[in-house]
């Protein structure tokens, strides 16, 4: 196993070849982290990871006023605020589904469970494409008649309602 985070479960290594190391996930088990915690004013948090063998190590640190080390210099200038963060997440493609429905019940529970709960990394959104993408099994869209803008011949092939509904 490799190391973790305090309270975490281990990562179980498998090697893909030329230092490709991913921890395994299946029916029994799937590592976890603890779950996160917003640092307090003026310091931060850093998770990293490495093909030298960091799994989402993590590190505090606090911000400096001034900097006077040669190197990056990074300026944070917190009273100008240009978006809001809803959310982290991902994509769900045909090419995603396919393979999480590939996996046992308990596996894809595990699995799910390690991107989305408090035990994982609690992902919040998820990106559906809009009918077919590069990784669809086949081309297709949800409508394809022409001025159709009430969307009375919109419908989701069988594919979208298994592998994404």
């Amino acid at each position: 196993t490799l190391p973790c985070l305090p309270g975490a479960r281990p990562c179980i290594p498998k090697d893909f070849g030329r230092g490709s190391l991913v921890c395994v996930c299946n029916a029994t088990y799937c590592d976890t982290l603890d779950p996160l915690v917003l640092p307090a004013t003026g310091s931060y948090v850093k998770y990293e990871s490495s093909k030298a063998g960091k799994r989402l190590e993590r590190s505090e640190g606090r911000f400096q006023r001034s900097l006077r080390t040669p190197g990056l210099l990074l300026t944070l200038n917190t009273s100008t605020l240009y978006q809001h963060v809803k959310g982290f997440g991902g994509s769900l493609s045909d090419a995603a589904a396919m393979n999480i429905l590939k996996l046992s019940q308990p596996a894809q529970d595990n699995l799910l469970r390690s991107y989305f709960s408090e035990s994982g990394i609690e992902y919040n959104l998820i990106r559906v494409p809009m009918a077919c993408s590069d990784f669809s099994v086949r081309p297709y869209s949800y409508d394809d008649v022409p001025d159709d803008y009430e969307l009375k011949h919109f419908k989701l092939p069988d594919e979208d309602v298994k592998m994404k509904v």
